[in-house]
């Protein structure tokens, strides 16, 4: 039998199946908004231009898939953030605003303790991943993007105010929080999501039922990496419809019979035409390099030829990639580990598709701690005493030191 994706989060709508925990994203994406902006911008439909990678950027950053079924219509979010979620409440959750939305002086102009202050930022496009439909002054739909969980800002205007990262996951983010605002949820559901905390997400909850949040990866550096997620399921486009579907609650169709999913909706598919554009755009993301001076450059080398002799580093993380995912039997099979070669926790990947973990493609390593798909590494030091311990390798504290450098660098 197929499995019905049930918005463990939301109240059931039974010609659709919804997932809960994009919800709280678009409370907090929301109040992030209204913080603060500079200058002014064009339109949206002036950031469409021609070309598959163009067009992939719009989707990523604007296309709500037509979720706006399940954040305003089931999840009711466009009648709690005008209620309750100001600027400072988003900002505080991890929500953050694109600056270059905004007009010169609007900080200075608004309340940020007010609540109608977020709407007027959605109404500017303002809340990266999270797209308004604003007449007058009342919001009457919200939906999110992939953007949400996905860009950040450099921070260039104030703490979670800045120009959009694309890619960089938002560690800020506390999705869990934000969903659990909605008033459609349970006592026991909102437990759950508030159990999260900021960086973290749990894709599968409203599927099975089990409590077992994953750290937000990276859409970054995805050239050369045909199976992207933890566990391989499938290459980037089927992730992409998996989340846009199941997660975001788009209107789209997506079957796996390996974890007895269908999703079958009405026409018209407003998630499968746009997953080559949207492709193409993530590809062209490059991973970024890190801060002039934060690496040690002599110790870094010194670190290159350990992780390539004796940390043993090299056998499944393997250059250019950092990866073995791609070395399968075929272009189509993905190359994976059991949780015990490597000193997982297995009860993630119990709950996946391949019921394995892919070797997690090395790149901007700087960037997003904490580390492994749940976040129990919170440093690059404690990733390599975990492999210490696991292979007995008994590296030195100075080959510790000197690996971790050449882990920063790449």
């Amino acid at each position: 039998m197929n499995k019905r994706i049930d918005s463990a989060s939301a109240v059931r709508k039974p010609a659709r199946r919804r997932i809960v925990a994009a919800s709280a994203l678009t409370l907090s994406a929301v109040a992030a908004a209204v913080a603060l902006g500079l200058s002014s911008t064009p339109a949206l439909s002036d950031a469409m231009p021609g070309g598959n990678r163009h067009l992939g950027q719009y989707i990523f950053r604007f296309d709500t898939f037509g979720d706006e079924q399940l954040w305003t219509d089931t999840l009711r979010m466009h009648e709690v953030i005008p209620a309750i979620v100001s600027p400072l409440v988003a900002l505080s959750v991890g929500l953050k605003v694109d600056a270059t939305k905004l007009p010169t002086g609007f900080l200075a102009r608004v309340d940020l303790n007010d609540p109608a202050t977020t709407v007027e930022l959605l109404r500017r496009d303002a809340v990266v991943g999270v797209v308004g439909k604003v007449e007058g002054q009342v919001l009457k739909r919200v939906g999110i993007t992939c953007a949400l969980c996905h860009s950040t800002v450099d921070n260039s205007v104030a703490p979670g105010i800045g120009k959009r990262l694309d890619g960089w996951p938002n560690h800020d983010l506390n999705p869990g929080a934000i969903i659990a605002l909605s008033p459609a949820l349970p006592p026991d559901r909102k437990a759950v999501y508030n159990s999260w905390g900021p960086g973290r997400y749990d894709p599968r909850f409203n599927i099975d039922g089990i409590n077992g949040p994953v750290v937000i990866p990276p859409a970054y550096g995805l050239a050369g990496v045909p199976f992207e997620i933890y566990t391989g399921d499938g290459p980037v486009s089927y992730w992409n419809a998996y989340v846009a579907v199941t997660q975001m609650g788009g209107h789209g169709n997506f079957s796996d019979p390996r974890l007895g999913i269908s999703v079958v909706q009405t026409p018209p598919d407003l998630v499968t035409p746009k997953l080559p554009e949207l492709l193409a755009y993530q590809l062209s993301l490059p991973a970024p390099r890190p801060p002039e001076g934060t690496v040690n450059d002599a110790a870094a080398q010194r670190g290159e030829v350990i992780f390539n002799g004796v940390g043993r580093c090299g056998t499944c993380h393997m250059a250019p990639t950092y990866t073995d995912v791609q070395n399968g039997p075929d272009a189509n099979t993905p190359l994976l580990h059991a949780a015990a070669e490597t000193g997982m926790d297995p009860a993630y990947a119990q709950r996946s598709a391949t019921k394995m973990y892919r070797t997690t493609p090395l790149r901007a390593l700087w960037q997003h701690p904490p580390y492994f798909h749940d976040g129990s590494a919170r440093t690059l030091l404690d990733v390599v005493n975990h492999y210490d311990r696991q292979f007995i390798l008994s590296l030195t504290p100075e080959q510790k030191a000197d690996l971790v450098e050449f882990l920063k660098s790449l």
